[in-house]
């Protein structure tokens, strides 16, 4: 069990119930905001600040910028490579270029001539070896230089086809991968280049700015805080005697100095630690003691008119 902390002795006396404008009970608060610090996961100088303190910005407005003088050329060699990667995988997928293609083809064509010359000159050397004309060494070169001709004209006719086929699947699906790995490392370094140019995730007023152009921003310091007019609450402080009759979404109304008309709020929150304990027990003289801190939130359209640390009266609907 949590032991409630005790409050100031004057902050006490604030939160106590009293009575306002046509005798309604009426509690004292506070105006609080949930500031949004945007910050960048890279560190860098801080070349430009679009934004000072007060200004209102819209949604994906841009905040500031860093130092990408780095994250830029890695940007462009990831693009290189991947435009490599592609290529590569394009010259696998279509086979031998045309010109490489035509050199086999020559070849072919030469061995081809070759071949029909030893086989011509087979053929004579039958005929004068059947009448003595030559002996039978010179007819078996002869018959061993047509059968090394016809073998080269098979080899190289085979090499024409291959220079025709496409890669084989081994070397695409490698290929492939190293184009998946070329893709992932473009996206990886657009990302960080990415992280030098900040834009407000949110529409609000620039609440703080915490550098200035030039100084060095480490990585993870916010650089702008927002307060967007959802993330404006109040916060207000009932007896031991109310707190149980609350519930969440009762609505309640807030009156201020310069605010106008009174502003409709939601509860969303009720504590269940009481901000001041007795110090003996709970008897009746000291539960009237006893407070409780609310939270509620007015519509995003009515918190623009009100500001942190402003004090607020709220009356329970």
């Amino acid at each position: 069990m949590r032991t409630p902390h005790p409050l100031p002795a004057a902050l006490a006396m604030l939160v106590l119930a009293g009575c306002g404008n046509n005798d309604s009970a009426f509690y004292q608060g506070y105006v609080e905001g949930d500031y949004v610090y945007v910050a960048s996961s890279e560190a860098g100088r801080l070349d430009t600040l679009a934004v000072r303190r007060g200004q209102q910005v819209d949604a994906a407005s841009p905040l500031y910028t860093l130092d990408a003088t780095k994250e830029t050329a890695a940007r462009d060699q990831a693009r290189a490579d991947l435009a490599a990667a592609r290529a590569q995988l394009e010259d696998i997928a279509t086979g031998k270029r045309p010109p490489e293609v035509d050199v086999s083809l020559a070849q072919l064509a030469q061995a081809q001539a070759a071949s029909r010359r030893s086989a011509a000159q087979l053929q004579r050397d039958n005929a004068q070896f059947r009448i003595g004309g030559i002996s039978k060494s010179q007819l078996d070169d002869s018959r061993e230089q047509a059968q090394s001709d016809a073998a080269r004209v098979r080899e190289l006719a085979a090499q024409v086809e291959v220079t025709r086929l496409p890669g084989r699947d081994e070397q695409r699906r490698a290929q492939a991968a190293q184009v998946e790995a070329a893709n992932a490392s473009l996206a990886q370094a657009e990302w960080t280049l990415g992280q030098k140019q900040l834009a407000a995730p949110a529409a609000g007023r620039v609440f703080d700015t915490m550098y200035r152009v030039g100084e060095w921003v480490p990585a993870g310091s916010p650089v702008v805080s927002l307060l967007p007019p959802g993330n404006i609450k109040v916060r207000f402080f009932v007896p031991e005697t109310v707190v149980g009759s609350l519930k969440i979404g009762q609505q309640a109304l807030l009156r201020c100095d310069s605010c106008g008309d009174p502003i409709p709020v939601r509860i969303d929150y009720v504590s269940d630690q009481a901000e001041y304990t007795p110090p003996v027990i709970y008897s009746r003289e000291s539960r009237s003691k006893l407070v409780y801190m609310v939270e509620a939130r007015p519509a995003p359209d009515a918190a623009t008119r009100l500001h942190p640390g402003q004090p607020v009266e709220a009356t329970l609907q």
